[in-house]
């Protein structure tokens, strides 16, 4: 992996927790102007949050931004297998730094906020309804549908890989998987986007801050990982071993 591609992950992951954590912050945190503006605006600006990022790494490293992402593309031989620890450590910097420059930019919102379970939301994921496995199942759904619509918009004809796939479509379909399935953990989808900032609230001096709940931490790594293998899998058999198969006999 090039230095310049790591240093596309770096900025690209830390542009999207930048802008996802701080929508999330911005909805929970006390005396935000934008307090109390629902589920709508926190998965809309996530949407727009992936945008930004597959804007800023897109050109250069192919925008995975996601661990999932970057295993489910060595899975399918999008990159070589040597690539990904370079793709993972440059996702958790980036990240790890946007939540830092959250914390930040919301501080004396922290101070404001009484209630350190919303402090911890500003960071990472949790379940409404806390059941292992049930989470689990949800971050491996989401996941999937995450990265077989991606494997899928290459093959409809929008480019090959997935730095030609454009940030709008990517975008979308983050939208639609928080609209549709976001609302049982918070759809990480990402095990970057939630172990980096998680990591981040449990190091910064958090004013009244809780325990960054590590209990609960392996489902949403866990969960995308899987998910995503499963796609990068179902994808490659149906849609190529498969057809071509078919075709063949």
């Amino acid at each position: 992996m090039t230095a310049e591609k790591f240093l596309a992950e770096i900025f690209g992951t830390g542009m999207l927790i930048l802008l996802g954590d701080g929508v999330v912050a911005a909805v929970l945190l006390t005396k935000s102007k934008a307090q109390n503006s629902g589920w709508i605006v926190i998965t809309t600006a996530w949407a727009l949050a992936v945008f930004a990022g597959v804007v800023v790494a897109g050109p250069i490293s192919g925008a995975h931004i996601n661990p999932a992402v970057t295993l489910a593309v060595a899975i399918n031989g999008g990159i070589p297998w040597s690539a990904v620890p370079g793709y993972w450590l440059g996702q958790m910097i980036g990240a790890f730094i946007g939540a830092c420059l959250v914390a930040l930019h919301y501080w004396d919102h922290f101070k404001a906020t009484e209630d350190a379970n919303l402090k911890l939301a500003v960071f990472s994921t949790a379940p409404n309804i806390r059941n292992y496995p049930l989470n689990l199942i949800s971050e491996i759904i989401g996941t999937f549908v995450l990265l077989f619509v991606i494997f899928s918009f290459g093959h409809n004809g929008s480019g090959s890989g997935l730095a030609s796939l454009g940030a709008l479509p990517v975008a979308l379909l983050v939208w639609v998987i928080g609209l549709s399935l976001g609302g049982t953990t918070g759809y990480a989808i990402n095990p970057a986007r939630d172990l980096g900032p998680r990591i981040a609230h449990f190091i910064l001096p958090i004013p009244g801050k809780r325990d960054s709940d590590w209990a609960y931490s392996w489902v949403p790594v866990v969960g995308p990982l899987i998910g995503g293998a499963l796609a990068a899998v179902v994808y490659q058999w149906v849609f190529t071993d498969y057809i071509l198969k078919a075709i063949a006999h």
